[in-house]
């Protein structure tokens, strides 16, 4: 997640201080990655430091204002422009966990897949609801959009982890069945002995 990018964002609507930008960043995306003031004021100095901000002067509240530079618009727009990368994806906890468990003896990953289909779908199904509950009125603002099209991409990705559990599982029952020792065929029967035929007596 690109804090300083979202920042620079929000800045180039006008000047904001630091506490304004946090809750303008959380009301955009409906709080699924919370910022603290911290991380806020820390984005901002390098920011700075880089001059992409600078500050402007203080509100009637005695809060120090931040505005986007030249420079700041220019990253902005390239960072719209540039696709986001997928050849070097951020680690992923759950595919890391279902790797190791493969090789765990002392786990069962079936298990292991179960509990987190369960929690995934319990997920997509309160993903779900927020969006019934966003969409019972028309969207009034950017800010409801925006969090609409998170919504919608966290239901998205829901429903795509769910059926690759589904995939990893049935796999696995593939993998089981493969590895499986088959039962030893029986050795076929003895041939049956031949019937002893008798000669009938000639007589002379």
């Amino acid at each position: 997640m690109s804090i300083r990018h979202g920042l620079l964002a929000l800045l180039e609507r006008g000047p904001r201080y630091g506490s304004q930008l946090r809750t303008e960043f959380e009301s955009r995306t409906g709080a699924t990655w919370p910022l603290n003031v911290g991380q806020v004021y820390t984005t901002l100095s390098r920011l700075e430091r880089d001059g992409m901000v600078v500050q402007d002067g203080e509100d009637e509240a005695g809060h120090t204002l931040y505005v986007i530079t030249d420079t700041g618009r220019d990253e902005l727009k390239a960072w719209f422009e540039r696709p986001v990368d997928r050849t070097s994806p951020a680690r992923d906890e759950l595919a890391i966990k279902l790797a190791m468990a493969v090789g765990a003896t002392a786990v069962d990953i079936r298990n292991v897949i179960q509990s987190q289909r369960r929690h995934t779908v319990k997920a997509m199904q309160d993903y779900t609801r927020l969006k019934a509950q966003a969409l019972e009125t028309t969207p009034a603002d950017r800010d409801e959009v925006a969090w609409l099209l998170v919504l919608e991409q966290l239901i998205f990705q829901t429903e795509a982890e769910a059926r690759w559990l589904d995939h990893c599982e049935a796999r696995l029952i593939r993998l089981s069945s493969a590895a499986a020792p088959r039962p030893e065929s029986a050795p076929p029967p003895a041939p049956a002995p031949a019937p002893a035929h008798s000669h009938p007596r000639r007589h002379d």
